[in-house]
């Protein structure tokens, strides 16, 4: 069994990593951190949620030399989400590095606190591509001394159109460099940005990476037309009871007008796009992983930045139009060998896209037609259980147990989506419970961002109490679903 310090990794970092149980690699890391511990240059196409961050950061934070402040690694992202999460992950490591800083740089932050920081030096900078360029406009980031550089996501980050300004960045870092290139899928844009940018690279696949993410997922078709859209969501998020669920919408507008209208039916959710500030995006997201939200609605933009434990359900309110960004959508659940449950809405007009996606993933959808409410019923037969008995007054105990579905940061405590909610469901080494109350309770949590070796302790795991009132067995907007009162 292949174990961290065998690699010859700092003891300090390996011990980092035991403390938070993890003890083994993931496939992609049991690949790809030996070949880019010799320094060689690396093309890895590995499916979100298989431990990717971990398997460039490791060997990362093991070269980097704490007696030179001026910046040696630097990775590139498409969206601030993925800047703001890879930094957590990486601050874990550095806490074991004396001397070693690192850096976010993305766009809507404060530009004047990001240049007090590189002023006094930041060994890692992680950061977006136009916040990157802007630094190194103002001279405030000098990129002279990098020799090992991540392109994360890169797919994403050329179908963004980042093409442009990630070629201007890669040209300032000195070519005497290792360059890690890491993406879910290689289309032809990725393959002719590593041949002219990399030199001899190591091709690393891990077999079927796809499927790896999607046969942990079970994937739902509900065939409605566009009007009763609205409804059938509302009826299978009261059926499904969702711990928490992101909800992709295909335009920032859409986004807004239906989580407008899940907040008047009384669920805690809020909206996530591009038209949000910096400082808005990071509250939403803050308050969606504390789970004080229990729905989040997003456009695609957060597609790839969502990595928050615990998502047990994605909806596609509108069907994505290629292949990649479904994968990219339901990965959100289902990490780490998790399980998670995605359902997609199609109304007739869907049928192409719909017949694109199947082809892709090489398997039907499970098809369930919205007729009538039995229909939400029989669909999350697998992941409602029984429900408990409702008290005198109308009000009934949230089903004890939780998913905890950790992406990177691995670690699963309570209810599995496509398995029972009813009664308490054990993780490895934790347990999860939801107690009766009043609407209000407290959760208690230990974060790793670092996913679960195979073989290790879950090194995320969640504890306390979290209540969760409801009347009738419908959330009103008096007990909103479970989450009112915070």
């Amino acid at each position: 069994m292949t174990t961290f310090d065998q690699w010859g990794i700092a003891p300090e970092l390996v011990r980092t990593l035991q403390s938070y149980g993890i003890s083994t690699p993931t496939p992609v890391q049991e690949e790809a951190i030996p070949v880019l511990l010799t320094g060689e240059d690396a093309i890895v196409q590995a499916q979100t949620g298989t431990g990717k961050t971990l398997a460039f950061l490791l060997p990362i934070m093991d070269k980097l030399r704490a007696d030179r402040p001026d910046a040696q690694a630097l990775i590139i992202t498409p969206t601030r989400e993925l800047a703001i999460q890879i930094t957590a992950e990486a601050r874990k490591l550095a806490a074991a590095r004396e001397g070693i800083s690192v850096l976010a740089a993305y766009g809507g932050q404060d530009v004047e606190r990001q240049l007090r920081k590189l002023h006094n030096g930041a060994q890692l900078v992680i950061g977006t591509p136009g916040r990157l360029l802007d630094h190194l406009r103002r001279g405030s980031l000098v990129l002279g001394a990098v020799r090992m550089l991540v392109l994360d996501e890169a797919d994403q980050m050329l179908h963004m159109g980042f093409l442009a300004e990630v070629e201007s960045i890669i040209r300032m870092v000195p070519k005497s460099r290792q360059t890690m290139l890491f993406s879910a899928t290689m289309p032809d844009n990725v393959k002719r940005l590593a041949r002219s940018y990399m030199v001899r690279p190591q091709d690393i696949r891990i077999a079927e990476t796809s499927r790896v993410t999607l046969d942990s997922i079970r994937q739902i078709l509900v065939e409605c037309t566009d009007r009763g859209k609205q409804g059938a969501l509302i009826e299978l998020i009261r059926t499904h009871r969702p711990y928490l669920a992101v909800i992709f919408c295909r335009t920032k507008r859409r986004a807004s007008k239906l989580n407008e209208a899940l907040q008047e039916a009384g669920f805690a959710s809020d909206e996530l796009h591009g038209d949000l500030s910096q400082s808005k995006r990071e509250q939403v997201m803050r308050a969606f992983r504390e789970a004080k939200l229990e729905l989040l609605v997003a456009t695609d933009v957060a597609a790839r930045g969502i990595d928050v434990e615990g998502v047990t359900h994605v909806f596609n309110y509108d069907i994505p139009q290629d292949v990649d960004s479904y994968i990219h959508r339901i990965g959100r659940t289902g990490r780490a060998g998790g399980k998670g449950v995605a359902i997609t809405f199609a109304s007739p007009r869907d049928i192409d896209a719909l017949r694109h996606i199947e082809r892709g993933i090489s398997m039907k959808l499970e098809r369930h037609r919205q007729e009538k409410s039995e229909t939400a019923a029989s669909m999350s037969r697998d992941t409602a259980g029984k429900r408990e008995s409702r008290d005198s007054a109308g009000k009934g105990r949230r089903p004890e147990g939780r998913k905890q579905a950790g992406g990177e940061v691995g670690g699963r405590v309570g209810r599995e989506a496509s398995g029972r909610a009813g009664g308490r469901a054990r993780g490895e080494t934790g347990e999860g419970r939801r107690g009766q109350g009043s609407g209000k309770g407290n959760r208690e949590r230990h974060t790793s961002p670092f996913g679960r070796g195979r073989g290790g302790k879950p090194s995320n795991a969640r504890s306390g109490h979290a209540s969760r009132s409801e009347g009738g067995g419908r959330r009103s907007g008096t007990e909103r679903g479970g989450r009112r009162g915070r």
